[in-house]
């Protein structure tokens, strides 16, 4: 603890008799939005009050208020449903949103353009699907990830099991979900109420993922706490357990920073949910709660150092921590197109731009999708980059997907280019409260100019990751990425370079303040020289950091911008 005077987010928290604050009461009236209090209350419920601010300026202009509506987000353990789940969620989406679901970065599903009246309704359709939304949003856990990939094998099996496992151990105990949104009982909080997290929940947001030394597909390096399972012939020998990475930052706050997960120690397989649990109760005791930018897990490693945090640690555990396994870079998979399941089955992964299942003209995604799950009814698994695995096919079942996206327009991902297949966007505009700048709205028209580019350079199909967010909050893992155009005000983009697709190292600020319109620009000398000059299949990043000298993988964003590179395309330099 800092000594500092409390937040008024953890004002609203202690006194919000364990998340139920005056929500059913704004729930049973006219208004069209909650008050402040409570609005902090809601995201542990898994929704945010939101408005629409491209209206925002015109109604305000005419005296009215704003376009409230609200974003209502599912938790799903390693990003598993059923096609009868995901077919109610899609007449949620229609008959209570705006009939689009987005798959977010974390394995779940958002439904955007929820309005008051339509609030409860939406949450408690989805908790008839089987599903919830507590613990989606707030200062707990955060929904746990898993390696989605449906191969059938053990290990697989095992880090789904532990996923849900932590889900439901670390979920709130409050009976305020079930009074609220389900018609419970209604109860009198009491402090036994929430044995773990007592009356304050913790400082702030907790991210969790389980992941393997064979395929860092849930890019477990940026999260709060992370179970690396160790496979070794073709077995999970325990884990690494790894903590305190984080990517939000904020503009101008040089004391902000983005960091990758340190690793602690070893744990056995059946201590993985004690040790998360340790690590979460440590930062429930010891994180700040008076200012909201050091609230992470990460800031109270910088500040004790991980000697100290492994004796706290250590201090409590029923286990003795090994030291962590040495391992060789993570490999990385997406999943997308066909892949044999180990009873011989077949899964297929369809990309999805920016997670959005929405129709529009010449790609009627959302359709298709509809059509499969109806057809022939395949199990689903969301990925960390935000597409959709269909699984448990047969092999006419997975000519019949291929058949039934080209159909609808939907490009197959082995006609996808690098850029693109590895894209991702948050929502941003116009429904984020915290966004300065467009995202999701922008990058498709980004990646079509920087496809012909790199389609001119021989680049099609080098491996590229490019990540866009509306902010510094580092909701699409921008700071992980090869290339990465991070949103300062409206118009206006930080660019970033030197991550990677195995998620393991930070990038560099190579410009700041770059006008939309000059992304492209501002990128193609060093394109240029990447092209001329990559051995192999060397990425973008891996070019990047070659040409800066190899220097040691940095644990922090700076802030800074670097002395720049002379980036003079190779045949104009001769």
């Amino acid at each position: 603890m800092t000594g500092q005077p409390e937040s008024k987010v953890e004002v609203a928290k202690r006194r919000g008799r364990h998340l139920r604050g005056t929500i059913a009461e704004t729930l049973g009236s006219e208004r069209t939005h909650f008050g402040q209090d409570d609005t902090h209350l809601l995201k542990f419920h898994g929704t945010y009050q939101q408005d629409d601010r491209d209206a925002r300026r015109a109604l305000e202009a005419a005296g009215l208020e704003k376009s409230y509506a609200f974003m209502v987000r599912v938790a799903i353990p390693a990003g598993a449903v059923t096609a009868e789940q995901y077919l109610g969620l899609e007449r949620l989406a229609d008959g209570h949103a705006n009939g689009t679901l987005r798959v977010t970065t974390r394995q779940g599903f958002q439904f955007h353009g929820v309005l008051k009246g339509d609030l409860k309704h939406t949450i408690a359709g989805i908790n008839e699907a089987l599903l919830t939304t507590i613990a989606a949003c707030g200062d707990v856990q955060r929904n746990v990830m898993g390696c989605s990939a449906p191969l059938g094998d053990a290990d697989h099996a095992t880090v789904r099991q532990i996923a849900e496992a932590l889900a439901a151990e670390l979920r709130p105990a409050s009976r305020a979900y079930h009074e609220i949104w389900l018609d419970g009982e209604k109860q009198v909080s009491t402090e036994s109420e929430e044995p773990f997290y007592q009356d304050r929940y913790l400082p702030r947001k907790f991210k969790t993922a389980v992941g393997l030394s064979t395929d860092n597909c849930v890019d477990i390096w940026s999260q709060d706490v992370g179970l690396l399972a160790i496979v070794q012939d073709g077995r999970i020998q325990g884990f690494n357990l790894l903590v305190g990475g984080g990517l939000g930052m904020t503009h101008n706050k040089g004391d902000t920073t983005a960091r990758l997960a340190q690793p602690l120690g070893f744990v056995p397989t059946e201590h993985g949910v004690e040790a998360v649990r340790l690590v979460a109760a440590i930062f429930r005791d010891h994180g700040n709660r008076g200012d909201r930018r050091h609230a992470r897990l990460k800031y109270l490693l910088a500040e004790w150092g991980i000697h100290r945090f492994r004796e706290e640690f250590q201090r409590r555990a029923s286990f003795t921590l090994g030291p962590p396994v040495a391992l060789p870079p993570l490999p990385f998979h997406d999943h997308l197109g066909r892949h044999r399941q180990s009873d011989g089955r077949w899964f297929y992964g369809v990309f999805i731009q920016s997670g959005r299942i929405v129709d529009t003209p010449g790609h009627a995604l959302k359709t298709a999708l509809h059509e499969i799950v109806t057809r022939l009814r395949p199990g689903i698994r969301l990925t960390g980059q935000q597409n959709l695995l269909l699984t448990d096919l047969d092999a006419d079942g997975i000519e019949t997907v291929e058949r039934i996206l080209q159909a609808h327009g939907v490009t197959l991902p082995t006609r996808l280019s690098a850029a693109r297949r590895f894209s991702m966007a948050c929502p941003a505009l116009p429904t984020c409260g915290l966004a300065v700048a467009e995202s999701e709205r922008a990058i498709p028209a980004i990646l079509d100019q920087f496809e012909a580019e790199l389609e001119s350079l021989g680049l099609r199909d080098a491996p590229l990751t490019i990540r866009m967010t509306g902010g510094p909050n580092g909701c699409a893992r921008p700071y992980t990425a090869d290339l990465a155009f991070v949103g300062r005000s409206l118009g206006l983009y930080n660019v970033y370079v030197g991550g990677g697709l195995a998620g393991d190292r930070l990038v560099d600020l190579y410009r700041a303040d770059v006008p939309v319109e000059e992304l492209l620009g501002t990128m193609r000398p060093l394109l240029q020289r990447w092209a001329a000059e990559r051995t192999g299949n060397e990425g973008l990043g891996d070019f990047y950091q070659r040409l800066m000298g190899l220097r040691a993988v940095r644990s922090v964003v700076t802030g800074r911008e670097l002395p720049t590179i002379d980036l003079v395309p190779l045949e104009v330099a001769r």
